[in-house]
């Protein structure tokens, strides 16, 4: 049976701060290092660093031999007493990364060891690595009959952070002189109710409905891809998020609900991330609503000044989004933020970032439970990193 060794560290340059994770995986019995892991992880704290370390091990170590038998060493005593079982994991973020280990580590980690820090030169290299370069990176080696090392893979930094900047807007046409906090916004719409798959229209008043089934399933899925930025997967360079802000609206709050869960987070409310009114026509299907009033319907199309009967303008609507976006920049500066809302609202956030016109309202699709990612630095600058990504909600 094959036995390989771990040896895994992490380091955050202000803790929290910039971090990176090392890993080294070793063939037990001659001895060699068969993968090199390098990752940047963004901006998060040691702990999170060293079980990052680890959950990246276990998982090189899955891909060569699902079945070989690992000793894992290690000069965090925090994550090896953690993973032993000797020590409580009390802080939430750890409890997600330790399950995360666990699951890789049932039934093929056998010993958890734990060693002095100038016996750990290799994976602490590799952990400054990632942060001088802001870069991941990985070596699978083979050893040759003749006992020579040969790179049968080396991985590229991930597109995704290759040209990022963690603290300041990535393009290097971007104006200069930024002096605001970084607020990164996390834009999540609501799951699918039944008016939604009815297709009927669904603004702040009428009947409120509540997350169908289907949307339940929606929201579950989204909270474990919120759940993951931060740490893993394709946004693991994002600083993880530190608040839930919602609208009031019933869909959104217990689709927020159901991320706070999933991060340990209370989602507050605000009145003014609630859609748009679209008074009389709520609970209408588009059809219906030209039928009954066609010469409005018309004349709403497109406007900033009409509105439905009973109903709210969008010149109204957009300064109540950005009354709340300016409070979430005072509130939240230099934080992750997930605000969850409605379509209107996301595109509200969306046209404020790009400094668009009138057409930003209706030109991004948002669908359910969609993932939309911006970076303000206040009012100064801002940067779009993703707009209505639906990967997390394939079967």
């Amino acid at each position: 049976m094959t036995e390989f060794i771990v040896e895994a560290d992490g380091g955050s340059r202000g803790n929290p701060g910039p971090a990176g994770s090392g890993a080294v995986v070793i063939d037990a019995a001659t001895g060699s290092v068969v993968v090199e892991i390098a990752r940047f992880i963004g901006v998060a704290t040691n702990n999170v660093a060293e079980y990052t370390a680890l959950i990246a091990a276990l998982e090189a170590c899955a891909q060569l031999d699902s079945g070989a038998r690992i000793t894992v060493r290690m000069d965090s005593k925090l994550v090896i007493e953690q993973m032993s079982g000797r020590w409580q994991i009390k802080h939430v973020d750890m409890r997600d990364l330790a399950a995360q280990a666990r699951a890789l580590a049932v039934g093929r980690v056998q010993t958890y060891q734990w060693i002095p820090r100038e016996i750990n030169t290799r994976a602490d290299a590799l952990a400054n690595k990632a942060m001088d370069e802001r870069a991941d990176s990985i070596r699978f080696i083979s050893v040759e009959a003749e006992g020579e090392a040969t790179v049968e893979s080396a991985a590229t930094p991930m597109a995704a952070v290759a040209e990022f900047n963690a603290e300041l807007p990535s393009s290097v046409r971007a104006p200069g002189g930024v002096t605001e906090l970084l607020t990164t916004v996390i834009l999540v719409r609501h799951g699918r109710t039944a008016l939604t798959e009815s297709k009927r229209i669904s603004g702040r008043g009428g009947e409120n409905p509540a997350l169908s089934a289907a949307g339940r399933d929606d929201a579950a899925r989204v909270a474990k891809a919120v759940s993951q930025i931060g740490k893993s997967g394709p946004w693991a360079h994002i600083k993880a998020p530190s608040a839930i802000i919602c609208s009031p609206v019933l869909r959104a709050h217990e689709t927020a609900n159901i991320i706070g869960s999933s991060i340990a987070i209370v989602a507050k409310t605000d009145d003014d991330l609630s859609e748009i009114s679209f008074g009389a026509w709520d609970g209408l299907t588009n059809d219906e609503a030209r039928n009954a009033y066609p010469e409005l319907f018309e004349q709403w199309r497109g406007s900033w000044q009409v509105s439905p009967p009973g109903g709210e303008a969008l010149i109204d609507f957009d300064l109540r989004i950005a009354a709340a976006r300016d409070r979430i920049f005072e509130n939240h500066a230099g934080e992750t933020v997930v605000v969850v809302s409605h379509v209107m609202p996301t595109r509200g956030f969306i046209r404020a970032a790009f400094e668009a016109g009138i057409s930003a309202y209706w030109r991004p699709q948002i669908s359910p439970c969609s993932i939309s990612i911006v970076r303000f630095w206040g009012n100064e600058t801002a940067e779009v990193l993703a707009i209505n990504v639906t990967a997390h909600l394939a079967d």
